[in-house]
């Protein structure tokens, strides 16, 4: 073996292993912090947990009833509004967009990804609650929509652009016309990839605290509508960790163990889904 070879080898062990070093760095952040969450917050998980109302300092029990609830009405209206603009967005982009244009909303839809939430929380607010003179859900869903849009429309941009062009000249061939060709070939082709796309894209939003802090605010009760405050696992998680009783911190820990299920599960799903299909024949 050279002195060449010699090298070669080294380095190609030296980068392997640092490769692997990073990986397992990686994986190991994500069980410690599983780990403290199940450590810490495990005890607090009943079945009062999951339907009950939060106590006031100093009793004993209560859960997050109204605040799973309250996350699951302000994502699910999120979504109702987000995925279709971001859906027929991608649409506009992967087959109509031009060059200006289409560069103009990819543009507009990168930056808005960028933007950190508070700023879209600050927007939010100014635009929605102040002229309601009152925060609700609804304020709170809007907000949501405004991250989750540039992610749908992305996603779906990229998966609609990985179908073949013989699918989209096959079609056309046939008779069928541009919108027909989109409906009835390229999106079944590739929905398997847009579905992936919205499932992370909700994965994303669910989590988020500063939007809702400027918007949705809180409620120590049952929500009875979309406009009015409405609780949240997030901003429970927020001021249960920054209160001063230690079982208000035990609640958070378990409140963080949910949320943070719940989109380790939304992954999950995506995996699933991807990996029964979104990959498209060359």
């Amino acid at each position: 073996m050279t002195v060449r070879d010699k090298r070669r080898k080294t380095v190609n062990f030296v980068m392997l292993s640092l490769c692997a070093l990073c990986a397992l760095i990686t994986v190991s952040t994500l069980f410690v912090i599983l780990g403290f969450l199940v450590y810490n917050g495990v005890t607090s998980l009943s079945f009062d947990f999951f339907t009950k109302l939060p106590k006031p300092p100093g009793q004993t029990g209560g859960g997050m009833g109204n605040a799973i609830v309250g996350s699951a009405q302000i994502v699910l209206v999120a979504t109702v509004i987000g995925l279709p603009i971001g859906f027929f967005t991608g649409i506009y982009l992967a087959e109509y967009g031009g060059k200006t244009m289409a560069f103009l909303v990819r543009y507009v839809a990168d930056l808005l990804n960028g933007i950190p939430s508070i700023v879209i929380g600050i927007f939010a607010w100014t635009v929605i609650v102040v002229p309601q003179h009152h925060f609700s859900a609804l304020a709170g869903s809007l907000a949501l929509s405004l991250m989750l849009i540039p992610i749908t429309a992305r996603s779906t941009e990229q998966f609609l652009l990985e179908v073949p062009r013989s699918m989209r000249e096959g079609s056309l061939a046939l008779g069928a016309n541009k919108w027909r060709t989109i409906a009835r070939v390229i999106v079944p082709a590739a929905r398997k990839g847009i579905m992936t796309g919205m499932i992370l894209g909700v994965a994303r939003i669910s989590g988020e605290t500063a939007p809702l802090l400027f918007t949705s605010l809180n409620n120590q009760y049952w929500s009875t509508g979309i406009s009015e405050p409405t609780s949240s696992l997030p901003v429970m998680i927020f001021y249960r960790a920054v209160s001063p009783y230690d079982d208000f911190h035990q609640q958070a820990w378990a409140a963080g163990l949910v949320l943070l299920a719940l989109v380790l599960l939304a992954n999950i799903l995506a995996r699933m889904v991807i990996s029964r299909g979104a990959s498209l024949p060359r």
